[in-house]
């Protein structure tokens, strides 16, 4: 994952096309700006890849937190920024027409700082249980981890659907765990850990906690500030207060391979979710395959990315480290 893959910004023209299909008008504010906001941090991040990486060395052994807050909003090339802006605009759209802008904010803003902080967990446990370092030098960056919390959160409001992963009909309540494995599988140098952190905070909002406390302080704040809002503004299963030209989009989450809705087509370019999923991992081998054919490294694929390439200081610091346990 270096710089130098960012030279044709191709990705970025694909993205720039496919909002236009979408019709920027057609776009909720929230979504757009976070959109927005992830595209200037591409091409003016706030540090360089190696320092808003989120991993247990830095973060935590170093209290470098501030990638908490950085990790999810830095990509490591213009595709791996493609995909997951596309595969976000298609879940920013649904959840902001039924929960509101100021709820989705408030959500990804929460599911990004806890990505991250179960995804250190995760690493740390692994580091204790298996003594291998490693682990804890794994450097991850990319919003894919709050997607896969996002389509837990999709698949929570419209259950008993079927969804496609890679052509494979999964139903909903299972879809994320079949792509957790899938992605796995055919992209090893993703994250794992990542989208299972992901996964995880998805299910501590619509199956634990989460949501009851985020509501707690919601109304807290709501209180403290004279109710200037409706209550039901900042309920997250309430009316969005945002005008939606597209009143039924929120409907249905079943579909077959030959049958898609048809609002998914006006967002997606005609694809459904699962084949946009597939599509990117198919370019991203390929993309890979054409790379090292021609001598260059492989750019990262889809996903929440490992972005850490040890350098010899720490391959030896690592080295010690075993050596001492």
């Amino acid at each position: 994952m270096r710089n130098r893959q960012r030279g044709s910004h191709l990705g970025l023209l694909l993205l720039a096309s496919q909002l236009f299909q979408v019709g920027l008008n057609n776009i909720p504010p929230v979504t757009l700006a976070v959109l927005g906001l992830n595209v200037y941090l591409f091409l003016f991040p706030a540090a360089p890849l190696m320092k808003t990486c989120v991993s247990v060395q830095q973060a935590y052994w170093l209290r470098d937190w501030r990638r908490l807050l950085l990790s999810p909003l830095h990509h490591a090339d213009d595709w791996h920024l493609y995909f997951n802006m596309v595969s976000f605009l298609w879940k920013g759209i649904k959840l902001e027409r039924r929960l509101g802008g100021p709820w989705l904010l408030y959500l990804l803003s929460v599911f990004s700082l806890l990505t991250g902080l179960v995804y250190l967990l995760l690493e740390a446990l692994l580091t204790e249980l298996t003594q291998d370092q490693s682990y804890s030098m794994s450097c991850a960056v990319g919003f894919s981890g709050v997607l896969f919390a996002l389509k837990v959160l999709n698949n929570h409001y419209h259950p008993g659907g079927i969804t496609y992963a890679m052509g494979i009909p999964v139903p909903s309540r299972y879809a994320s765990w079949v792509e957790l494995v899938l992605i796995h599988l055919t992209s090893p140098g993703t994250s794992f850990v990542g989208h299972l952190s992901g996964i995880l905070v998805g299910l501590l909002y619509t199956s634990g906690p989460l949501k009851g406390v985020m509501e707690k302080c919601a109304e807290f704040v709501s209180w403290n500030g004279s109710n200037s809002r409706p209550h039901g503004y900042y309920n997250s299963t309430g009316p969005s207060g945002y005008g939606d030209p597209y009143a039924g989009f929120s409907g249905g989450y079943q579909y077959t391979p030959r049958q898609t809705p048809h609002h998914t087509a006006s967002y997606t370019g005609g694809l459904t979710e699962e084949q946009q999923l597939e599509e990117a991992i198919r370019n991203s081998l390929n993309d890979r395959g054409r790379s090292a054919g021609l001598g260059g490294a492989a750019p990262p694929p889809y996903g929440f990315h490992f972005s850490n390439e040890p350098s010899a200081e720490e391959l030896r610091w690592r080295r010690m480290r075993r050596f001492d346990s």
